[in-house]
């Protein structure tokens, strides 16, 4: 048997880890936590880009939709449409509710969106639709502006993207 030296208490009475062993891996840990914060920000980000592309698609297809229905005749023009030019909703909410497929009363109507989707940049505390920024039939590219219908749409949110664009020139 091998004596016990002072201050130290024998092998077998010896568990857990010292002080100083818990403050290395405290620090070590703190270490990786600080080293995976900016990946895991990325990838939060990624993900709201990829959820920006896909809301946008949705309603711009949507959008799309609506005039070629209404170009074909499988919905009912607005009595305002001028002949001949292509019509577009006047608002995000028309392609929600839907739009009467023929004048008689009680008519099926068609919807082109089941929801209008959130921009996931804008303030979670607005309605989905007022998120978006608007842009007319009758505004140009270059200085998009809501109007009496919606042509496009696009993010409110003027930070860049991780590409380097806006997210309002998306």
């Amino acid at each position: 048997m091998r004596p016990v030296e002072a201050g130290r208490a024998p092998a077998k009475g010896r568990r857990g880890f010292t002080l100083v062993e818990l403050l290395v891996v405290l620090a070590v840990m703190g270490v990786l936590a600080a080293a995976a914060r900016p990946l895991v920000e990325l990838a939060a980000q990624r993900h709201k880009e990829a959820a920006l592309r896909q809301a946008l698609r949705e309603v711009r297809l949507a959008i799309d939709a609506y005039s070629l229905a209404v170009e074909q005749g499988r919905v009912l023009r607005p009595p305002d449409a001028a002949p001949g030019r292509p019509v577009y909703p006047a608002t995000l909410e028309l392609l929600v509710l839907g739009v009467p497929e023929s004048a008689e009363p009680g008519a099926a109507r068609r919807h082109f969106l089941r929801r209008v989707p959130r921009d996931p940049f804008a303030d979670p505390a607005l309605p989905a639709a007022a998120g978006w920024a608007l842009r007319a039939s009758d505004s140009p590219p270059d200085a998009p502006r809501p109007g009496r219908d919606v042509f496009d749409i696009a993010s409110r949110h003027d930070a860049r993207a991780l590409d380097g664009t806006r997210y309002s020139e998306w």
